[in-house]
């Protein structure tokens, strides 16, 4: 698969390594230069420094002709405006997007677009281990 990531924290560097491990063609796109140091030297060539939000960055990131978009920066509002520029602008057929605020995501969910919020799954987590004790 053709993958193209938005944010270079933590999860998202640790997604493009396991994509690109599974040999899933990855590119990955930040904001934050010093955020592609967490990428082994054979990622480096396939990440850019730009604003995932402008579609031109897009672009050179290599969104056109994807099949899927996963944006998992800090910030909830430039994860959904990514979100929303991948799936209706170029048309990429799996768009995820990281929402902290469980009640965006649902409001994101019904305008279509697949927002996971990892506030909901640890709170659920935590509810099972609480029940199961």
């Amino acid at each position: 698969m053709k993958i193209v990531i938005m944010g270079c924290g933590r999860v998202g560097a640790q997604l493009a390594i396991l994509l690109h491990q599974e040999g899933h063609n990855v590119s990955i796109v930040d904001i934050n230069p010093t955020a592609l140091e967490r990428l082994p030297e054979d990622l480096l060539d396939m990440a850019i420094v730009d604003d995932g939000t402008d579609e031109e960055a897009l672009k050179r990131a290599g969104i056109e002709g994807s099949d899927a978009f996963v944006v998992v920066t800090d910030n909830d509002n430039r994860n959904v405006m990514a979100a929303q520029i991948a799936k209706h602008r170029f048309n990429i057929p799996r768009v995820i997007c990281r929402i902290y605020d469980p009640q965006r995501s649902e409001l994101y969910k019904s305008l279509g677009l697949e927002a996971l919020s990892p506030t909901t799954i640890f709170i659920q987590l935590l509810k099972k281990e609480i029940v199961q004790s």
